[in-house]
C-alpha cells in the first residue's frame, strides 16, 4: 500500500477532550490521571471488536491497559486495523504462546548481577528504573516486568545499581530504562544523574523512552533544564508510525535538541502497523524533520503473545533496501535482530557484496548494478623524487589520456 502523507495527521485537536481545559491538557500529570485502563472506559469512547473485547479481558493477566488521552486521540476509532489502535489496544491473539516465544526472551534475568541491571555487553549496561510506563506497547519486550500484571515483583534497586557501576570501571555507557525513566519525577531523575555523572569512568549517559511520543507534555522546561545541567544525555524516542509524529511530538523533540539532547529513533518492525516501504519512508522522513535520526529498526523479540506482530525477517530487509539509494543516508537506521536468549543486537543488512578474495571485492549498488574494487594494486612505480619536481599535468590533458584517466 501506498501511504498517503497528510498533513492532518500532525495533530492539533483534543478530539474526544474538547472540553478539558488548555491548561490541564497540557499538564503531564492530568494526562496520567485520566489513562485509559478499563474496558468500561474503552468502550465508552470506540466500538471494540470481540477479538480487542476478550484481549482486554486478559490484559490484566499479562500487560496492562493504559492509553493517555493524548494517545488515545491518534487512534482512527471507525478502523480495527489503525496502525496506531493495534499498537495500543489488547487482541485475543496475545493469549497464544508460540513455541520459541520466551517471557524473557533477551536473557536479561541471565545477565543482571544485581536487581535493575543488566550487563551484557563489556563497557555498558542497562539500568532498569522503574516498571511503569505512561502507556503499554502490545508488543513489549519486558512486558513480564512493567505493570507487573504477570507478579514478576520487579523492584528497582537504585543504590545497588549504583554501587555496582561505581565498582566496574570498565563501565563507560549506562542506558537508563524500564518501564519509562522520564516517569521518573524531576527530583529522583536529578538524583540519578548527578550520581552518575560523578563516577568518573561514565562517559556516556543515554535513556530510552516512549514518553515523548505517548506524553509529550512531559516535555517541560524544566526537565530539558536537568538534562542541560548534566549533559550530554542522548535519547533514543520510539516511533512505529508517521501518524505519531506530531505537532506536539516535534515540540517536544526540538526542546530536547535546544536543551542539547542529541535524539535518535528505534521503531520494531511490525506487522500491519510499519511493514510497508511507503510507510517506513515517511515516517523516516518525519523524523529527520523533527531533528530525530533514525538509530534502528528491530526484528520484533520473541515475546509471549506476539506472533501477531511478527513480520518476516525478509519484509525486513525489503524495506531497508528501498531506502537505500532512494533516501538520505541519514533517514535509514540500522535493521537488527536481538539474539534471543541474549546474544545482544546483531545488524541485518541487504546482500550488496557478491564476492571478495584476496584481489577484488565484487559488489552491486542500490539499482542493482555491478562493480568491482581492487584490493591489489597493479603498475609501475613513481620516482618520489621525480614526482616531487615535476609538475601534475592538468586534468584532461594529453598525460592523462594515455594513463586512461
Amino acid at each position: 500500500m501506498a501511504y498517503q502523507e497528510d498533513r492532518s495527521s500532525w495533530f492539533e485537536g483534543q478530539g474526544l477532550w474538547q472540553h478539558v481545559s488548555a491548561s490541564d491538557w497540557q499538564d503531564w500529570t492530568w494526562q496520567l490521571k485520566n489513562r485509559i485502563t478499563t474496558l468500561d472506559q474503552l468502550e465508552r469512547y470506540m466500538i471494540l471488536t470481540p477479538e480487542e473485547r476478550r484481549g482486554v479481558a486478559f490484559a490484566g493477566k499479562k500487560l496492562a491497559l493504559a492509553i493517555t488521552p493524548y494517545f488515545f486521540n491518534l487512534i482512527d476509532l471507525t478502523d480495527p486495523d489503525c496502525p496506531i489502535r493495534k499498537q495500543v489496544v489488547p487482541r485475543e491473539a496475545e493469549m497464544y504462546v508460540a513455541a520459541e516465544e520466551k517471557l524473557d526472551s533477551l536473557g536479561e534475568d541471565e545477565h543482571s548481577p544485581v536487581p535493575g541491571l543488566v550487563h551484557r555487553y563489556p563497557d555498558r549496561v542497562l539500568f532498569l528504573v522503574t516498571d511503569r510506563c505512561a502507556a503499554y506497547c502490545r508488543y513489549c519486550t519486558r512486558s513480564r516486568l512493567v505493570s507487573n500484571a504477570q507478579d514478576y515483583n520487579f523492584h528497582p534497586e537504585y543504590e545497588q545499581g549504583l554501587r555496582y557501576i561505581e565498582s566496574h570501571p570498565e563501565v563507560r555507557d549506562v542506558l537508563l530504562s524500564g518501564g519509562d525513566p522520564l516517569l521518573l519525577s524531576d527530583k529522583k531523575l536529578e538524583h540519578l544523574l548527578s550520581r552518575l555523572r560523578a563516577i568518573k569512568h561514565v562517559e556516556f549517559i543515554r535513556i530510552g523512552s516512549r514518553i515523548p511520543v505517548f506524553l509529550p507534555q512531559r516535555i517541560t522546561p524544566e526537565l530539558c533544564e536537568i538534562f542541560k545541567k548534566y549533559g550530554p544525555i542522548w535519547m533514543s524516542i520510539h516511533v512505529n508510525h508517521p501518524k505519531e509524529a506530531t505537532a506536539e511530538l516535534r515540540d517536544a523533540c526540538e526542546r530536547l535538541a535546544f536543551a542539547g539532547v542529541p535524539l535518535g529513533n528505534q521503531s520494531v518492525l511490525l506487522a500491519g502497523v510499519n511493514d510497508d516501504p511507503d510507510v517506513m519512508k515517511a515516517l523516516v522522513h518525519r523524523l529527520l524533520r523533527m531533528r530525530v535520526r533514525p538509530y534502528y529498526l528491530y526484528q520484533m523479540d520473541l515475546i509471549t503473545g506476539g506472533s501477531h506482530f511478527k513480520v518476516d525477517v525478509r519484509k525486513g530487509l525489503e524495506i531497508i533496501k528501498s531506502l537505500r539509494g532512494h533516501t538520505t543516508g541519514y533517514a535509514i537506521p540500522q535493521y537488527v535482530i536481538d539474539s534471543p536468549g541474549g546474544g545482544g543486537k546483531v545488524p541485518i543488512n541487504p546482500e550488496y557484496l557478491e564476492s571478495i578474495d584476496d584481489d577484488r571485492v565484487i559488489f552491486r549498488n542500490y539499482e542493482g548494478r555491478r562493480f568491482e574494487y581492487p584490493l591489489t594494486s597493479s603498475g609501475h612505480t613513481l620516482d618520489a623524487d621525480a614526482t616531487l619536481d615535476t609538475p601534475a599535468p592538468a586534468v584532461g590533458s594529453a598525460a592523462d589520456v594515455k594513463r586512461g584517466a
